[in-house]
């Protein structure tokens, strides 16, 4: 298939950006005048939807599940394209680079081109500490888990092959999302690249609806299901080797106490000692278990990736 023939298409997920919808449709028109811009308004209360419906090729829907999250995975089951652009709809991402992200997917077979903000302007645009500081947290954290050098992690200006969008299991429900498709597709080994983009901070009137905490927390929370759900053997290998370590501090003093005595006086001790290695070693067993089926998921899934990739490649 040539590749002006090929469905490009932009997914803006919404809520509450009429000062800034306009210009980020505009901009992507000018930039990729054959695609096709989705605008998904989750529960917007201004005119976010009058105002991107009111363009020539723009196609508006509602997601009223509320969150981020909730919004990709309704736009990844809805939507047929040969190349996805994940864009947000507050005019922080040029839209220059789309171009080349689209070209690194249909040209290059890349699975996923993540916008790299943090290596660019982001740290002086970025006008909230906390979040600059979350940024690097969750990257070196993931980047040591699974051995990679993603360089921006939460970043929301990404371009997805068809098979990415098809194969990524969303389980998350808000802005934890951008974390859940970076690992997944980690673990998965597809085709990453990163470019440098440009950031910018929101223009004056448009308000972020990200909360620094609670939305760090959840980002954290999500980190550490997707390693149990991803790593299992190391996950509770860990909580394991805890509770080893904690029964071999409670045996070691009964022990001394029975070498000098030839007595066990502290029974309670030694029952909590027996109790906390006897969990250790059903966490490493666990592990153990978990982690095979893992494998053999992972074996299922590239079988999957490979009839998808076929019957796409027939049509």
């Amino acid at each position: 298939m040539d590749e002006k023939n090929k469905k490009i298409a932009v997914l803006v997920p919404c809520y509450n950006e009429e000062k800034t919808i306009g210009k980020v449709i505009e901009d992507f028109k000018k930039v990729l005048p054959n695609a096709v811009i989705y605008v998904y308004d989750n529960n917007s209360t201004d005119k976010t939807s009058q105002i991107a419906g009111s363009y020539d090729n723009v196609i508006v829907k509602k997601e009223y599940r509320q969150g981020k999250g909730n919004v990709v995975r309704s736009m990844f089951r809805q939507i047929e394209a040969d190349c996805y652009i994940m864009i947000d709809g507050d005019d922080t991402y040029p839209a220059e680079y789309a171009e080349e992200m689209v070209r690194l997917v249909l040209e290059e077979d890349v699975d996923m081109v993540i916008g790299d903000r943090l290596s660019s302007t982001y740290f002086t645009e970025n006008k909230r500490p906390f979040h600059n500081f979350g940024n690097v947290l969750v990257r070196g954290l993931i980047n040591k888990l699974f051995k990679s050098d993603v360089k921006d992690i939460m970043t929301g200006y990404r371009a997805f092959s068809y098979e990415f969008v098809k194969m990524m299991p969303i389980v998350s429900s808000g802005f934890e999302i951008e974390t859940e498709m970076t690992i997944n597709a980690l673990d998965k080994r597809f085709n990453l690249r990163e470019i440098s983009v440009q950031y910018r901070d929101r223009p004056e009137g448009s308000v972020s609806k990200l909360n620094t905490f609670s939305d760090g927390f959840k980002v954290i929370k999500t980190i550490f299901r997707m390693l149990r759900d991803y790593k299992p053997f190391f996950f509770f290998g860990i909580i394991g080797l805890v509770f080893l370590i904690v029964s071999g501090g409670f045996f070691v003093p009964v022990l001394l106490d029975f070498f000098k005595t030839g007595e066990v006086a502290k029974f309670p001790t030694l029952i909590v000692s027996v109790g906390c290695a006897s969990i250790g070693m059903i966490c490493w067993a666990i592990g153990v278990i978990l982690e095979v089926i893992v494998k053999k998921n992972k074996q299922d899934f590239i079988i999957r990736l490979n009839i998808l990739s076929s019957e796409r490649n027939k049509k």
